[in-house]
């Protein structure tokens, strides 16, 4: 873990504290989520052509367990 500074509203701060949440451990998860769902957008966005390519061809020629398959 590494202490840094961040700028939060005041208000919200104050009420957190209130209720007992853990800020920097509520601050850390969150951010956590966050960097996770910013790199699997960026991950769709970069395999977007080969995944299109991928899509368009099952949709053309089926997939290889299509005759093998009981449901």
């Amino acid at each position: 873990r590494k202490a840094t500074n961040v700028t939060l509203s005041a208000d919200v701060l104050a009420e957190a504290k209130a209720l007992g949440i853990n800020v920097s451990r509520t601050c850390d998860e969150a951010l956590r989520q966050r960097v996770k769902t910013e790199r699997e957008r960026q991950w769709r966005e970069q395999n977007a052509e080969f995944i299109a390519g991928c899509n368009d061809r099952v949709e053309r020629h089926g997939v290889f367990s299509d005759g093998l398959r009981s449901f």
